[in-house]
């Protein structure tokens, strides 16, 4: 089976639901592979907040950045728009700006 990808609309999905949220209007959505990555700063060294992993057609898993660069698994597993919601709800310290 092939491996499954974000697409497009996903991108814009999350960020249409970025803009509705003024708090988060400094983050950006980044397609990579089957995964949107949530990040700011410049563009040349983005920092990651969180990221959504496509884990079959309708569900996505939540993942987060370690100090190390690497990705930590939650347990979030749910359709996009409910895994971003859980994010902004869950974990809203990973989503403030760095000063």
């Amino acid at each position: 089976m092939p491996k499954l990808s974000a697409d497009e609309i996903h991108a814009e999905t999350i960020e249409r639901l970025l803009r509705e949220n003024r708090a988060l209007a400094h983050i950006r959505v980044r397609r990579r592979g089957d995964t949107l990555v949530l990040e700011s700063g410049p563009t040349d060294d983005p920092l990651p907040h969180a990221r959504l992993r496509r884990a079959t057609l309708q569900w996505w898993t939540l993942e987060m950045p370690t100090h190390t660069g690497r990705w930590e698994s939650t347990p979030t597993r749910a359709p996009l728009q409910q895994a971003f919601a859980t994010l902004v709800a869950q974990y809203p310290w990973a989503l403030t700006p760095i000063a």
